[in-house]
Formats: C-alpha cells, sequence, structure tokens
C-alpha cells in the first residue's frame, strides 16, 4: 500500500485524516469547476501521497462517484444538470471506463504515472485555452429530439431561457473515449464531460457543468474493476469519500456564488503542480 522507501516517522493515522481533509477542499472546488473530484484527486495524492497509484486509482474513481452522488440531488433541485441528457451519455461513458480500467491494470504503474502526468498538464493547457459559451446556439437534431435532451436554464437576470443539445452521435462518441480515459487513470471525467457538452453538443456551460456531476455517477463504473483486482483499500478510499461528499454538498450550494474565474485560476494552478509531480515520478520510475 505505501510506496518503498517511504519514511516511517510519520503515524499511520495521519494519512487517513489528510485525505479527508484534502477531499472536502477538493471536493467544493470541483463541483463549481464542473470538473468532478477524480481529476483533482489521482494527481495530487499520487504525486504528494505514499500509497502505490493502483490504489489511488481505485479511490480516485469512488471520490468521482462519491461527489457526483452527493452534489447530484441538489443540482437536478436547482435545474442546472438534466437526467435525459445524463443518462444515454453516461452509459456509453460506463462502457468505455470498463475498457479503460482493465487497460490501465495491465500496463507498469510507473508508465501510467507518466501517462497520467502528461494527461494532466493536457488537461490544464484545455482549461486554459478553450472558452466555453455560456448560451450557445444550438439547432437540435433528430437523436436530441427523440431522447429529450433540452430543457429550459435561468439567465444572470432570472429570465427563463430555453436550450436543446445537437451533434449528439459525435458526443456520444467522444463520450465513450472520455469513459476510456476515465477507467485508465481513475480521474472520473469532468474535465471533458463540460467542453463535449458545451462546445460540441450546444448545452449552456452551467447545465454542462451541473450534468457533468451526474454523469460522473454513470462513468465510475470502472471502479468494479478496480474492487475485483483488489485495488481498492478502505484506508485510501473511505476518509477520501467522505471529504469529497462533504465538500461536494458545499460546492453545490455555492455554485450560484462562487466566482468562476476564481475557481478556474485555482484548479489550473493545482492541476500544473500535481501534473508535473506525477509525469516526474512516472519517469524517474
Amino acid at each position: 500500500m505505501i510506496e518503498p522507501g517511504t519514511t516511517a516517522a510519520v503515524a499511520w493515522w495521519v494519512w487517513p485524516l489528510a485525505l479527508f481533509a484534502v477531499c472536502f477542499v477538493l471536493g467544493v472546488f470541483a463541483v463549481p469547476a464542473g470538473v468532478g473530484g477524480g481529476v483533482l484527486f489521482v494527481p495530487i495524492v499520487s504525486a504528494f501521497f505514499p500509497f502505490h497509484l493502483d490504489f489511488v486509482r481505485g479511490a480516485g474513481l469512488l471520490v468521482a462517484l462519491a461527489g457526483a452522488l452527493s452534489a447530484g440531488p441538489k443540482l437536478l433541485e436547482q435545474g442546472l444538470a438534466s437526467l435525459r441528457l445524463a443518462l444515454p451519455l453516461g452509459l456509453v461513458a460506463s462502457i468505455g471506463s470498463i475498457f479503460g480500467a482493465l487497460i490501465g491494470l495491465a500496463l507498469p504503474a510507473h508508465v501510467v504515472q507518466a501517462m497520467l502526468g502528461a494527461t494532466v498538464l493536457a488537461v490544464a493547457a484545455m482549461m486554459v485555452l478553450v472558452r466555453g459559451e455560456e448560451f450557445p446556439r444550438a439547432v437540435p437534431d433528430a437523436l436530441a429530439q427523440r431522447l429529450g435532451m433540452q430543457g429550459v436554464v435561468h439567465g444572470a437576470h432570472g429570465e427563463a431561457l430555453a436550450w436543446s443539445a445537437h451533434r449528439t452521435p459525435h458526443g456520444l462518441v467522444l463520450f465513450a473515449v472520455i469513459g476510456v480515459f476515465a477507467g485508465l487513470f481513475g480521474l472520473g471525467a469532468g474535465w471533458a464531460n463540460v467542453p463535449t457538452l458545451n462546445l460540441v453538443m450546444g448545452v449552456p456551460i452551467k447545465v454542462a457543468a451541473g450534468t457533468s456531476g451526474v454523469i460522473l455517477a454513470h462513468a465510475s463504473s470502472a471502479a468494479w474493476v478496480y474492487l475485483h483486482h483488489g485495488a481498492v483499500l478502505s484506508m485510501v478510499a473511505v476518509p477520501s469519500m467522505l471529504g469529497m461528499m462533504l465538500g461536494a454538498r458545499v460546492g453545490a450550494r455555492l455554485l450560484h456564488a462562487m466566482p468562476a474565474t476564481l475557481v478556474r485560476h485555482l484548479l489550473i494552478v493545482l492541476l500544473v503542480l500535481a501534473g508535473l509531480r506525477s509525469l516526474w515520478k512516472g519517469l524517474l520510475g
């Protein structure tokens, strides 16, 4: 569980407490950013905590699931998430994530660590370069109409604005690919869900962020693969899930109030630091 060479001067109970505290903070910021807890949890914990990467990835999927289940009801109640949008996309993401988990467990840990670092740095770059549209113009396609991928969201001044998805086949293919990456690295998938929903499928940015949190619950089906291979430990998973669930509930309540720019910049800094650390550990491994 603990990587070789780690100092034994720290008492064992310090690590669960530290995980709980870190995950609570990550949960608060993950929901407003729409990235899910896993994309922050895995690179940060694998880079700065002395746990083997397989256990961190297994816990990361459960963390993403816990955060989604905790924040999901509040997001649906506020109209910031669409269940009709989440279900079909979550289904294809779940299938992809199972294949990704099988691939990830078959590769050497240091290879996955280096790939994780490179992926996290790419996610940070995408967050810098890609700007979402608050209310994109979308003409619904036949599949989106048949699946009921539409709804109403309230604007900055309380006005009701109708929205609908488009390019649904493209979105389904992209979500299958996103699922593979989610299972491979245990990241959850919010980092890619939001830009895909907003830029490709034309979903308003707040609905994209909220629906992303609901989709994470489906994409975490890869956690069963890690459980089957014995890559989930209660010492890592339980305090992480509790911290993330509590933090996500706070984050869901603050979704309207937190300045999106501040959250975005803070997340980018954290991802860059964790990505560089993960890449360095993987190359040295």
